[in-house]
């Protein structure tokens, strides 16, 4: 995708495959865009890696983009919100009254 493209629709997913965990699941419009801003769910990141780095225990942290998921904003947010309920994600803020909210 070109650098200067805003990106398309998507869901995406921020990933620990060492650890097989959904940590964050998120929606966009503009999916070239979202992460250049501030997003909380980049300092929960850096803090999750940090400790496992200290403690001497592995982290694949990636990110995940599904491309089909739909146009209307209303739509993949409710597709969103099934997700982070299904999986339980910890840095979904709708999954700190189970988890805490992480690194507070």
């Amino acid at each position: 995708m070109p650098a200067d493209s805003p990106g398309d629709a998507c869901l995406y997913f921020i990933v620990d495959s060492a650890a097989d965990l959904i940590l964050y699941v998120g929606e966009t419009c503009r999916s070239n865009k979202r992460w250049k801003g501030i997003h909380a769910c980049k300092d929960y990141i850096a803090s999750y890696q940090d400790l496992h780095y200290r403690y001497g225990l592995q982290t694949a942290v990636n990110i995940a983009f599904w491309w089909d998921a739909p146009i209307d904003r209303r739509a993949r947010q409710e597709l969103e919100l099934s997700l982070i309920l299904k999986w339980r994600s910890p840095f979904n803020k709708e999954n700190w009254k189970r988890w805490g909210q992480p690194f507070s």
